[in-house]
């Protein structure tokens, strides 16, 4: 880890791929400020966006992605809270970790000592989508005393493990990520994206290339498993919790976790979003959008 390409495999890995990711920064639609923070993990990169006195909204993306993957939320966002997209310390962008994360407990421990060297206190408003939204449900768990309210859109596991069906493809793509094998699973997670026509297939290729491009130039590293919370884990989860999933998502039954959560831990809201699939944040990005700001305003 001492080269001074890490975490890619090279110095021309690391020159092609930060092109592209600085590219795509290039579309960030609100003015930003960027950091990066110091933690025992690592350096974490952080897009920060809003004005300085509103309360803080943490952003985590998911699996593969990183803090640019928030461009459909980001301008009605930073327009009433200070947002803080992160890139995960441990995967695809351009945070540089020091020590691999190797178990769920290590992506509790980096986003406290985060959240410290940004200063951020005891009101946090924490957002994850997919493997973003499973870490925050663990934290949330560990540390409720630093959260105001909780946001968990489509995440991985959390209250259900994925299906075989998702699983077996997912899985040969993070080892084979070639151009028609990660276009399938791209296509198919965002299968109510690539529906809405051109603009919607051309953000999916997009998706593509950079998972492509993110595998061949970076070190492999280990995948944590995602963990599902128990039914007392969610019935101890007393922070303001929303839940969103669309009601095509592939990763599990959209009617079971809404089911499992309605049973054993109403406190939840859960909404189901309707025409959407692993694809939510952007293929309803409104009415996504709405749905967050309504429960972060109410009282």
């Amino acid at each position: 880890m001492n080269e001074s390409y890490h975490p890619f495999k090279s110095e021309k890995a690391k020159g092609e791929y930060l092109a592209f990711y600085d590219e795509h920064a290039k579309l960030w639609p609100v003015p930003s400020k960027n950091k990066y923070i110091e933690t025992s993990y690592g350096q974490t990169f952080v897009r920060i966006s809003g004005p300085e006195d509103k309360s803080p909204l943490i952003l985590l993306p998911g699996d593969t992605e990183n803090s640019l993957s928030w461009m459909p939320q980001i301008k009605e966002f930073s327009e009433h809270y200070r947002t803080y997209a992160i890139d995960c310390i441990y995967d695809n962008g351009r945070s540089i970790y020091s020590r691999p994360l190797q178990e769920p407990r290590d992506f509790v421990n980096w986003l406290n000592e985060l959240f410290d060297a940004l200063n951020l206190k005891n009101n946090i408003n924490l957002l994850g989508f997919s493997f973003g939204g499973w870490q925050t449900s663990i934290y949330a768990m560990a540390h409720p005393e630093r959260l105001n309210k909780v946001i968990l859109i489509s995440p991985s596991a959390t209250v259900m493990q994925p299906r075989l069906r998702y699983l077996i493809p997912a899985i040969t793509a993070h080892f084979f990520p070639i151009h028609f094998i990660t276009k399938k699973l791209v296509y198919w997670e965002r299968k109510c994206l690539v529906k809405q026509g051109e603009a919607g297939r051309a953000i999916a290729d997009k998706m593509t290339e950079e998972v492509v491009l993110a595998g061949k130039c970076f070190k492999k590293r280990k995948f944590v498993k995602p963990t599902v919370l128990t039914d007392d884990d969610l019935q101890k989860l007393k922070v303001p919790v929303l839940y969103l999933i669309g009601d095509k998502e592939v990763l599990y039954s959209p009617d079971k976790v809404e089911q499992r959560l309605n049973d054993v831990a109403p406190q939840i809201n859960t909404i189901t979003i309707p025409d959407a699939s692993h694809d939510i944040t952007h293929s309803q990005a409104e009415i996504v959008n709405k749905k967050i700001l309504d429960f972060l305003k109410k009282e």
